[in-house]
């Protein structure tokens, strides 16, 4: 077959499959549409099905087909990440700063700490998991952080889920997560800081700043409609200038977004926007993210490590957040919800994860210890707060 039928199979492997097992199966409660995906693209991925059905695999995902899907990836993971960066809301933490300072710093920093423990630990138990590039503390920071990340995205998601979005309680959490994004992306700009290359990143940081303070006067100039074009051709190039510096064009795709103010757009096609990237091209980034899947060290070394980094990121986000709890004294089961909402990883914590392995500070063996990670805590998330807020619906209200 020619390389354009090939492509067009594997895309409807890579929206049937998903969408069968998610309706079929009725797994939206514990794991909605999104999680259902990035597990396909595990299963799809060559430590699956490259092993149970090595043929239908290389017949099907052949290098040229691989290089398009990736194109497409690509640039989906790109918008995904800028209308994060949108979404940020930094006023109202501005406005709660003590509260949302003291949980934010807590529900990152005490993850971070139990991930860099777990990381070292891993580094005792053998090689294979630390990245041909990276130095240590390169490993050590970045898989601490990934056990630290919070989905901004998918947290929105399941708060529209639980009905709480916009509620005080849902608005709250978005402070602390919001603060925590811009934390996650400076400490990798810090871990991908090429000490060969530094002028360079220095450069292009400060040709950024100035060109951003010229990029937000002419969006304030031009009507909405114009906004949303010009936004996308300032996504390509702040992609290629941060790639170019050699930060990562997810870096760039980051701080594109987080220049740019949320009441420049239409909140409800900004909702649709968002709804349509994760529909129409978000699980080609999924089945791209699961191809670099390794089971190289074995399967149980993998899951064991996958393990030992879920009870670090669960156990530290929720040590964090009760601890905040006791500090700005919270009501009885306030921070439990709270520490089980910013536990949520799935798709911030691969982006994290796939640029950690672009720049070989991981290997991919710890990249799918990370990978099953992110997808089992994210899967923890609605059943273990959904009772919770039954019982305790008083709190959706209370604003502090």
């Amino acid at each position: 077959m020619i390389t354009t039928e090939l492509f067009l199979i594997a895309m409807a492997v890579i929206f049937s499959l998903p969408w069968l097992v998610w309706r079929l199966g009725r797994t939206d409660y514990w794991a909605p549409l999104v999680v259902v995906q990035i597990v396909a693209g595990i299963l799809l991925g060559p430590g699956v099905m490259g092993r149970v059905a090595p043929e239908a695999y290389t017949f099907v995902f052949t290098p040229a087909v691989i290089q398009s899907l990736n194109g497409i990836a690509w640039w989906a993971v790109m918008l995904f990440v800028m209308i994060a960066g949108i979404e940020l809301d930094l006023k109202k933490a501005w406005v709660h700063r003590r509260e949302s300072g003291i949980t934010a710093g807590l529900a990152l920093g005490m993850p971070l700490v139990c991930g860099c423990v777990a990381a070292l630990v891993m580094l005792s138990a053998g090689s294979g998991w630390m990245g041909l590039q990276a130095q240590t503390w390169q490993f050590v920071l970045g898989v601490g952080m990934a056990c630290a990340v919070t989905a901004l995205p998918i947290l929105i998601l399941f708060m529209e889920k639980l009905e709480i979005l916009r509620q005080p309680l849902g608005q709250r959490i978005l402070r602390y997560a919001s603060l925590d994004d811009i934390a996650i992306w400076g400490v990798l700009a810090l871990i991908l800081m090429d000490w060969e290359r530094v002028g360079r990143q220095v450069g292009f940081m400060l040709a950024f700043f100035v060109i951003a303070l010229l990029f937000r006067r002419l969006m304030r100039w031009l009507q909405e409609r114009d906004r949303w074009y010009v936004s996308l051709i300032w996504l390509a190039v702040c992609g290629f200038g941060a790639d170019w510096a050699g930060l990562h064009y997810m870096v760039g795709a980051f701080l594109a977004g987080a220049v740019m103010d949320a009441e420049w757009f239409d909140q409800e096609r900004m909702d649709l926007l968002r709804h349509h990237v994760l529909l129409v091209m978000m699980p080609v980034f999924f089945l791209s993210t699961g191809l670099r899947t390794e089971w190289a060290l074995g399967g149980y070394a993998v899951f064991a490590a996958a393990a030992l980094l879920l009870v670090a990121s669960v156990a530290g986000k929720l040590m964090g957040v009760h601890l905040a709890g006791r500090v700005l004294r919270w009501g009885p089961g306030e921070a439990s919800i709270v520490g089980w909402l910013l536990q949520t990883k799935a798709l911030i914590m691969i982006i994290f994860a796939n640029i950690l392995l672009d720049k070989a500070v991981i290997t991919s063996d710890t990249f799918t210890a990370l990978l099953l990670m992110a997808v089992a805590s994210t899967m923890l998330t609605v059943p273990m707060v959904a009772p919770k807020l039954a019982r305790l619906r008083e709190l959706v209200l209370r604003y502090h």
